[in-house]
């Protein structure tokens, strides 16, 4: 009775690792619009000239932004929500609001008011914590499947992804899962080097063929500096590259104008 107790008890502890350490669930529906960008997509106030393109685009048409700004250190906050208003202003959208300005109550009610979503860079482990204690993860997962534009930039476009498992930054604070919005049908390492910057380039490389011996279910899309990827009706293209494609079958490069086949949702 004692081993068959102990056997079932094993058996409980390992399955429920399992469960703890899976990726979760790709979250999608035909009317999911999601951006991630690589980062460094701001030039001064605006965004760089090779962004706004598709940033213009993919925010066609949408008026109120909310702007997300957890992944930033609180005293920077107030001068990059600045920034962040002036710069979609200049490509069309009529008003943007950060979340910092409201209080939890406040910042849910904007989250299901708005019709534009931004997320931005700075520290994932500070920005997917404040998104998963204040309930606000749930609510854009919810309101980006209903069709709401949601996009992100560097830690902001890591968040967008099943896990964020191949950021980039140390753990400022400790984080109750890596589990993430689930959006977006690939993890997202941003910044990711030119093969031109030889060292830098391999030691990346690396590191996501690394993480991916540990994690071979996974699958990364790497984006370099100002490289854009979008999803919408099923489908990822890259409007602006390069970026890399860690898959089960090897590495790719991608370039701009690229159809991501092999993250298709349909």
């Amino acid at each position: 009775m004692k081993l068959s107790f102990l056997f079932l008890f094993v058996t409980a502890f390992l399955m429920s690792m399992t469960t703890m350490n899976a990726t979760p669930e790709l979250l999608t529906s035909p009317k999911s619009k999601i951006l991630v960008c690589g980062g460094a997509m701001m030039n001064g106030n605006h965004f760089a000239d090779s962004v706004i393109p598709a940033m213009s685009e993919f925010y066609a048409g949408t008026k109120h932004v909310a702007i997300i700004l957890h992944a930033s250190v609180p005293a920077d906050r107030d001068k990059m929500e600045r920034r962040l208003k002036e710069a979609f202003e200049h490509i069309g959208v009529e008003k943007g609001t950060s979340l910092h300005r409201l209080d939890g109550q406040g910042a849910i009610a904007l989250l299901k008011e708005v019709d534009a979503i931004f997320i931005s860079g700075g520290d994932t482990f500070a920005l997917l914590k404040e998104l998963q204690k204040t309930g606000q993860l749930e609510v854009i997962q919810k309101r980006a499947l209903a069709g709401i534009v949601t996009g992100g930039t560097s830690a902001g476009a890591n968040v967008l992804g099943p896990v964020i498992g191949t950021t980039n930054d140390f753990p400022v604070n400790d984080i109750p899962t890596r589990n993430a919005l689930s959006l977006f049908p690939a993890l997202i390492n941003p910044h990711h080097p030119k093969p031109e910057d030889e060292s830098s380039y391999a030691s990346r490389e690396w590191k996501i063929n690394n993480y991916r011996r540990w994690n071979p279910g996974e699958t990364v899309l790497a984006l370099g500096d100002r490289s854009i990827a979008v999803l919408k009706d099923g489908k990822v293209t890259l409007p602006l590259g390069p970026a890399w494609l860690y898959a089960a079958d090897g590495s790719r490069a991608l370039e701009s104008g690229d159809t991501i086949q092999e993250l298709d949702t349909k």
